[in-house]
């Protein structure tokens, strides 16, 4: 059962159905992978340090992953806005999974972690 459940379910579909498939490949992509709710959003921390998020866009209503160390990341679909540290990574929840591009992107991420780019 996810960390805070009512983010997930609160949710009409598609949006739903395409957050919970997220939840499941950022869960499914590590061991060490943990899920929390930190500021009200569905947090993932690798070993203890946050790694990424899951939120809507409040306009467009799309899901995407939220890449907390997103500087150190490069994908021409990541965006990075007026943020200084993260970027995002959004899904249509209307079409298939992006799978390859999210699987390149998260061990871009947690390879940070594994290899000492972000302290442990």
């Amino acid at each position: 059962m996810p960390a805070d459940s009512t983010f997930y379910f609160d949710k009409p579909e598609p949006q739903k159905g395409c957050l919970l498939a997220m939840r499941d490949i950022v869960l499914g992509m590590d061991v060490n992978i943990s899920e929390t709710t930190k500021y009200g959003m569905p947090c993932f921390c690798y070993k203890e340090k946050m790694f990424c998020y899951l939120w809507m866009d409040k306009k467009t209503l799309e899901p995407y992953f939220l890449m907390v160390e997103g500087k150190h990341l490069s994908h021409p679909n990541l965006e990075a806005g007026n943020r200084s540290r993260m970027k995002i990574f959004r899904v249509d929840p209307n079409a298939d999974l992006p799978i390859t591009d999210i699987d390149t992107l998260m061990n871009k991420a947690l390879d940070l972690y594994r290899n000492g780019t972000i302290n442990l």
